[in-house]
């Protein structure tokens, strides 16, 4: 049977599949496992696509059969770092020089910050690709830096596949082992994600609040 009427004939008994959920399913059912890597390989860049639904649905489309659960992990891990190295490439590109123009020219900022940011990441980015690439929204936006700080291509490929793999692999077997109850890893994640979403949100604002008080007192000492 096809992966769009395994998932479909499960779905008949809870609502029907739309949105991530059904293009998925689509590009599982034209192309595969390797479906559900392109899938996987496009949420890295667009991180508005979900990978707690995209994992799961490829987990219980394994546990039906349609491919092995190998299959699911080693394709999906495929596609999270395919798209990773996208990301990478694109940091690469756009270079040191024309980030420090564009943050030069950005209001309430000052270069020192991105200075100190440089030097944190040189101390701590082999900690932040491997572990942002388990975090909702930083999992894609970390190989951005990675490419800007021209991290060793070798390095940042190896921290990104066992970050990959580890995510993708509790996701995919979570689905797999939930069967036609996938679906629910979606709302666990969920609250994750808005935890994530809430302190970058609370943390930007209180930069905020400092930074324009630092330039008030700048103004009246002058």
């Amino acid at each position: 049977m096809s992966a769009a009427a395994v998932v479909l004939a499960a779905a008949t008994e809870t609502e029907e599949l739309g949105g991530v959920a059904g293009w998925a399913v689509d590009l599982m059912e034209r192309l595969g496992a390797p479906g559900a890597g392109l899938a996987i390989a496009l949420e890295n860049l667009f991180p508005p696509l979900p990978s707690e639904v995209i994992l799961p649905l490829a987990g219980f489309t394994a546990s039906q059969g349609t491919f092995t659960l190998a299959e699911a992990i080693g394709w999906t891990t495929a596609g999270s770092v395919l798209g990773a190295v996208v990301l990478y490439l694109v940091g690469v590109l756009i270079g040191r020089q024309r980030m420090y123009w564009v943050w030069e020219r950005l209001p309430l900022v000052k270069v020192t910050d991105l200075e100190k940011t440089e030097q944190w990441f040189a101390r701590h980015g082999r900690k932040a690709v491997f572990f942002g690439r388990m975090i909702p929204i930083f999992r894609s936006l970390i190989s951005v830096p990675a490419g800007l700080e021209r991290m060793p291509f070798g390095q940042f490929l190896l921290l990104t596949l066992a970050g990959s793999a580890i995510w993708n692999v509790t996701f995919v077997l979570a689905g797999y082992w939930l069967g036609e109850q996938w679906h629910r890893v979606e709302q666990y994640v969920g609250v994750f994600q808005w935890v994530v979403i809430a302190a970058v949100v609370l943390g930007a604002c209180w930069w905020l609040v400092l930074r324009v008080r630092a330039i008030r007192h700048e103004r009246r000492t002058a």
